[in-house]
């Protein structure tokens, strides 16, 4: 003896709750790509006697010719010193001397280039590097990063000039504006 039962679905159609408040659109950017529409401003620093342009909004630590712009991984420093006036001021020297203090100084860099290049605010050395961050001070999460720091001189004194961001990031064209903004005043 077999017995069917039979069952029953009944389906209703909620009514969606809604909301007061705008959805925001999700985070299209990878982490560490700064937009494409972010905005930039001029800052000065008169004690380093140097201006650049940099992301509007980021968080600014400044302590004298040094000072630091940053965004979750993402950062822009600048800080000025007193160069020997026998260095040499080019990529040749800066693999000897500035890129090893770099190595030295950093989380497990590797120097991928060291390079002249032209820009607007005078001839400069790019040395290029991937290095760890600093360690999340809460999770102790750390990322692969991508490094350039730009090291300009004149009179005596040295700019460096450093970009950061997680390793695959796209910021050509935000790090060019920034390296190609700096100016000694």
């Amino acid at each position: 003896d077999t017995t069917a039962t039979a069952s029953t679905t009944t389906s209703t159609t909620e009514t969606p709750i809604a909301s007061t408040e705008n959805a925001v659109a999700p985070e299209v950017n990878p982490p560490g790509d700064i937009p494409d529409t972010q905005a930039f401003v001029n800052y000065t620093n008169s004690a380093g006697g140097y201006r650049l342009d940099v992301p509007e909004g980021w968080a600014r630590t400044e302590k004298g010719s040094t000072v630091s712009f940053v965004n979750k991984f993402d950062g822009v420093s600048a800080e000025v010193s007193l160069s020997p006036a026998s260095s040499v001021k080019n990529a040749a020297s800066a693999r000897v001397n500035e890129a090893k203090v770099i190595q030295a100084q950093g989380r497990a860099v590797t120097i991928t280039g060291v390079s002249d290049v032209k820009l607007p605010g005078g001839n400069a050395v790019v040395v290029k590097y991937t290095s760890n961050s600093e360690p999340n001070a809460v999770t102790n999460k750390k990322v692969r990063l991508e490094n350039e720091t730009y090291l300009f001189f004149k009179n005596g004194k040295e700019a460096k000039v450093t970009l950061w961001a997680p390793q695959g990031a796209d910021n050509v064209d935000q790090w060019q504006r920034m390296a190609k903004s700096f100016r000694w005043i």
